[in-house]
C-alpha cells in the first residue's frame, strides 16, 4: 500500500499538478471572451437612414454577445455593396460584448426595426455565433427568427451560427454546415439536420450555413450575388480585399482538436500580455473585427479596447462601439498599442508606447494581423490562429520564432520540479529518520524518576 501510494503522489507531482494548472488557465482564457465591459452610459440612437426602394439587410447581436468576425465582416460586405439597407439588431438596445472585449452599441431593437420597416420581415438576416446556444438566455433570439423566417427573410449563417439556428428548429431536414472544430458536437446535438463537412457554405434555398469565421465572407458574396447579381459581388469582395470570390478556397478538415501551439497558449499563458486597440472614428468594420479575432484566437494574449478620450466611436459604415477605458488610463497596463486602419495616425500618446499601424491597406486586413501576429509572438501559433479563421494563408509569407518556447517552457518547469520532488523527497526523509535516530543513540534513553 505504501508503495502504491508513493506512486500516485508521484503521478500527481509529475503530471497532473501541470495539467490542472493548464486546465485552470485554459478555462480562464475561454471564460475571458464573452466577458461583458464596464457599465457606461448608452450613446443616444441615432435614426438610421431607410431606403425602402432597398431590401433589408441585418445582423443579429444575441443577448450575451456575438463572434465578431461573424458579425462584423458580413455587416461590412452588405454596407460596401451600397445595395442595401443594413443594421445590427438584438432584443434590446444595450452594449453587447463581441469576442476580445469589443463591446457593441446595436442600431436598433427587435422593436425598432419592425417600426422602421413598417412590420416588413428583413429580406436577408445574418446570425452570427453566439455563446450560449440551446440556451435559454438565446429565447428571445430564436423565437424572432422563427418569426420573421415565417414570414420570408433569408437566413444567412456565420461559423456556429448555425446551432442557433439549429436550436430554434430551422434547419431541420435541412443541409448545413458549421466551424470544423464544432459540427461534430452539432451533429450529435441536432440529429435532424443533415450535416455538411468540408464546404464553405451550403446554400438550401431560403437559408445559407457557412463554415468556420472567414467563410462567411463566402456565404456573404454568394447572398450579394443572389440578390444583386454578381458584378455587385465583386466589387464588395474587392472593396474589402477579399480575393476568394469565384475561387472558393478549401475549408479545414481532419480531427477537431487545437493545434499544439493553442494548447500550450492556452493551459500556460498564466500572465498574458495586454493588447490596447485604438478604436478611431471611421475606422473600418472588418479591420476592427482582424485584431480582436486574431489576438483572440491566438489564446495567448488579452485584447483592450480604448479610445482617446473613452467616449464611444463611430465606424466606417455607422456602427457605435464602446471602449473599455481611455488610452491615458490604461497606458501603464499595456505590454502594446495596435492602431487599426490603414492611414490612422495618432496624435501624442503616453510615453512608453509605440503605436503599431497594423493595416498597411496593401492586403486583406487579416493577411497584416497574422504576420504581425507572427512576428511578434510565433509562427505555430499565427498558423493555429489563422486555420481556426478558415483564413487561406497559402503564399502569405510569416516570419518570426517557429514555436511559442516561453509558454513551453512553463509546464516543462513544473515537469522538472515534479521529478525532482518524487526524487528528493524520499531522500531528504531518509536522511531526517537517519539523523533523528544517531541522535537517539548518542544520547541513549532519557532518565525517568
Amino acid at each position: 500500500m505504501r508503495t502504491f501510494l508513493r506512486g500516485a503522489l508521484a503521478v500527481i507531482a509529475v503530471i497532473l499538478i501541470p495539467v490542472a494548472g493548464g486546465a485552470i488557465s485554459a478555462f480562464a482564457t475561454f471564460d475571458a471572451e464573452y466577458a461583458p465591459g464596464p457599465d457606461r452610459p448608452i450613446p443616444s440612437a441615432i435614426a438610421p437612414a431607410f431606403d425602402p426602394a432597398k431590401p433589408t439587410a441585418v445582423v443579429v447581436i444575441g443577448d450575451n454577445g456575438a463572434v465578431v468576425s461573424d458579425a462584423l465582416a458580413p455587416y461590412e460586405l452588405l454596407a460596401a455593396s451600397g445595395r442595401f439597407n443594413v443594421y445590427t439588431v438584438a432584443s434590446r438596445r444595450r452594449p453587447l460584448p463581441l469576442t476580445g472585449g469589443l463591446d457593441l452599441v446595436p442600431d436598433l431593437s427587435f422593436a425598432d426595426l419592425a417600426e422602421l420597416t413598417g412590420g416588413a420581415a428583413p429580406t436577408l438576416t445574418v446570425i452570427p455565433a453566439m455563446p450560449d446556444v440551446g440556451e435559454p438566455s438565446t429565447g428571445p433570439v430564436t423565437a424572432w427568427l422563427r418569426d420573421q423566417a415565417s414570414r420570408g427573410t433569408l437566413l444567412l449563417s456565420v461559423c456556429n451560427g448555425a446551432g442557433v439556428l439549429a436550436s430554434a428548429g430551422l434547419l431541420d431536414g435541412r443541409p448545413a454546415t458549421a466551424h470544423w472544430m464544432r459540427i461534430g458536437s452539432l451533429e450529435s446535438d441536432y440529429p435532424a439536420v443533415n450535416w455538411v463537412h468540408g464546404k464553405r457554405f451550403v446554400d438550401s434555398g431560403t437559408v445559407v450555413t457557412t463554415a468556420g469565421v472567414l467563410s462567411g465572407i463566402d456565404g456573404t458574396l454568394h447572398m450579394i450575388e443572389r440578390l444583386a447579381g454578381s458584378t455587385v459581388a465583386v466589387n464588395a469582395a474587392k472593396a474589402v480585399g477579399w480575393r476568394y470570390y469565384g475561387n472558393t478556397p478549401p475549408v479545414v478538415t481532419g480531427i477537431a482538436m487545437p493545434a499544439p501551439a493553442a494548447i500550450v497558449n492556452a493551459g500556460w499563458t498564466w500572465a498574458p500580455p495586454t493588447v490596447g486597440v485604438m478604436l478611431t472614428p471611421g475606422v473600418g468594420e472588418i479591420d476592427l473585427a482582424s485584431v480582436f479575432e486574431t489576438h483572440d484566437k491566438s489564446l495567448a494574449e488579452r485584447t483592450l479596447a480604448v479610445s482617446a478620450d473613452g467616449g464611444p466611436i463611430r465606424s466606417r459604415h455607422g456602427l457605435t462601439f464602446l471602449p473599455r477605458a481611455d488610452l491615458a488610463d490604461a497606458a501603464p497596463d499595456l505590454d502594446r498599442l495596435l492602431v487599426p486602419g490603414a492611414g490612422v495616425r495618432l496624435g501624442q500618446v503616453p510615453d512608453g508606447l509605440e503605436p503599431v499601424y497594423v493595416h498597411s491597406g496593401q492586403d486583406f486586413a487579416y493577411n497584416d494581423v497574422v504576420r504581425d501576429l507572427a512576428r511578434t509572438m510565433d509562427v505555430a501559433t499565427a498558423r493555429w490562429t489563422a486555420e481556426t479563421m478558415e483564413l487561406p494563408i497559402d503564399g502569405l509569407r510569416l516570419e518570426g520564432p517557429a514555436w511559442p518556447w516561453q509558454q513551453t517552457g512553463l509546464p516543462i518547469l513544473l515537469i522538472l520540479l515534479g521529478i525532482a520532488a518524487v526524487i528528493c523527497l524520499p531522500r531528504l526523509r531518509t536522511t531526517v529518520d537517519t539523523l533523528v535516530r544517531q541522535g537517539q543513540a548518542m544520547h541513549g534513553p532519557a532518565d525517568h524518576p
